[in-house]
């Protein structure tokens, strides 16, 4: 008989540690050529990306092979959307717009086993084999819970006060919107918001996570408390390709 697969991620913030998952990937065979960088965890897209039933199975298995937890992104707060990507093998799941404290209580009835949920009985495949999989799995599902509206903010405090959601992550990009700046994350209003939103949940014994694009924020934001990041492919990528296209114009034949 075998035991439940430990959630590496959830773990790691249990001990302290900061998670830095990886978003923008949507193959296995990805996941496996990224499984020996030492990333905590991969960020699957099933809200704006390709990522939908058919393809979780395979993609969280990857991720299982190399010890990277699984972080399914839903599209919405839906009871049975929520659990069963879980039962598909996801060990995270992330739900948008998180905005009232009813809201996060909903998210956790979903996700979590009874007594702490509702969540629907069954052994999904990070069960298979694991005889007390109904005991132990409540404890190895981490919950990320997104606070990207301004109406979220207004009610931080009662959202904060849900149990068993393990992150509350901020996105810049929704919060901005929702602020009357939409495409401007960097403006004042919408930096000071953040970043009194990340300590507000610091200072209330939760943790903070928000989104790197690149790596040059990861020291100004753990200073604010955060210790749960993601940061897309696509802008890694971009600076990789960029860099070898500066070289290539610098010797004067591109």
């Amino acid at each position: 008989m075998g035991k439940i697969r430990p959630n590496r991620a959830k773990e790691k913030l249990a001990a302290g540690g900061i998670v830095v998952s990886l978003g923008g990937l949507a193959s296995s065979d990805l996941i496996d050529q990224i499984g020996p960088m030492g990333l905590d965890a991969v960020w699957l897209e099933a809200e704006h990306g390709p990522v939908d039933y058919g393809h979780i199975g395979d993609l969280t298995r990857a991720c299982d092979l190399w010890g990277m937890t699984s972080i399914v992104r839903v599209n919405s707060l839906d009871y049975g959307t929520i659990y069963r990507v879980l039962d598909l093998g996801a060990q995270a799941i992330c739900v948008p717009h998180v905005d009232t404290a009813n809201d996060a209580k909903g998210f956790v009835e979903a996700a979590k086993f009874a007594p702490i949920g509702r969540r629907g009985l069954f052994t999904g495949r990070q069960g298979f084999g694991v005889p007390d999989y109904l005991e132990v799995a409540n404890d190895q599902t981490m919950l990320i819970a997104l606070i990207e509206d301004a109406k979220a903010v207004e009610n931080l405090d009662a959202i904060l006060a849900v149990d068993h959601i393990d992150v509350f992550f901020v996105a810049p990009s929704d919060l901005a919107a929702s602020m009357g700046h939409i495409g401007k994350i960097q403006h004042p209003e919408v930096q000071g918001t953040i970043d009194r939103t990340l300590q507000r949940i610091a200072a209330a014994g939760r943790t903070p996570g928000t989104l790197l694009l690149g790596h040059q924020n990861v020291a100004r934001y753990t200073a604010l408390g955060v210790r749960c990041f993601m940061t897309p492919v696509l802008p890694l990528i971009a600076e990789g390709v960029g860099s070898v296209l500066e070289a290539a114009a610098a010797s004067g034949r591109r």
